[in-house]
């Protein structure tokens, strides 16, 4: 039989998961308050007048493209890629036939906060769960980021350029955390620029796009329940016009 592991966290307004700048807000209309909505479909209609009073159940969300669990496109990164051959596809653009594969999961949860995988490092994973990469693959992190926790955006590690380059040069063209960030967390990544002045430790992993186009996930969940591989990912984005990034409810079928 198989088992479906739902690899996506809620959009919410309880639980911190973005920065306060970019967190969502939800404004809920109640089957109490919105029997004026449907009168203004029928006119001289009163509250009385519906079943119990009761109206319907509508949510007002303002949200980012990146709020909840969702998918970057390619744009997102950059505005070119294929080494500035072509222009960054946005998410409406995104191939279909790439969301629903078989999965891979990777556990760098052992490794400190703030950490940038290296391609050695992918591939000594890889080594250690003793399977080999096949093109078109999803690659999962399981970064040491935990949901619901506080100061959320500042765990997990995060994957560099070398990484994600080891990762797309083998055919992989999506991959997810369960982290904020493919990349490290910016305040750790902070600390370092302020030592260095590298503006290529910015935003790196995600910059490989520029070389290679991928399509990446972020603030997934329940990585810890799944095998290390043997199972399938469905993570079909929603259809957004020119966007950099499109909600997903991320499943994986294990069996």
């Amino acid at each position: 039989m198989t088992q479906y592991i739902d690899l996506s966290i809620p959009i919410t307004n309880d639980v911190i998961s973005d920065p306060p700048v970019m967190r969502p807000q939800i404004e809920y209309v109640t089957h109490e308050s919105s029997w004026e909505q449907i009168a203004m479909f029928f006119p001289g209609l009163e509250k009385e007048d519906l079943p119990d009073g009761e109206g319907w159940a509508v949510e007002m969300l303002q949200l980012s493209t990146h709020n909840g669990t969702h998918m970057d496109a390619p744009w997102h990164y950059h505005s070119t890629t294929d080494s500035g051959a072509r222009k960054a596809p946005s998410i409406d653009e995104a191939p279909l036939d790439r969301f629903l594969r078989p999965g891979v999961k990777l556990n760098f949860s052992h490794l400190p906060h703030g950490h940038v995988v290296t391609g050695g490092e992918v591939e000594a994973e890889l080594d250690r769960i003793g399977y080999t990469l096949k093109p078109l693959d999803i690659v999962l992190v399981q970064s040491g980021a935990i949901y619901g926790t506080e100061n959320f955006t500042d765990q997990g590690v995060g994957l560099g350029e070398e990484a994600t380059l080891y990762l797309t040069q083998r055919g992989i063209e999506v991959v997810g955390t369960d982290a904020w960030s493919w990349d490290a967390p910016f305040s750790h990544t902070a600390k370092r620029w302020a030592e260095t002045r590298d503006p290529k430790i910015i935003w790196e992993g995600h910059k490989a796009g520029r070389i290679t186009p991928y399509y990446q996930i972020e603030k997934l969940t329940n990585l810890a329940a799944l095998p290390d591989h043997g199972f399938t990912v469905s993570c079909f984005p929603v259809k957004i016009e020119n966007a950099s990034a499109g909600w997903i409810r991320a499943v994986a079928m294990v069996g």
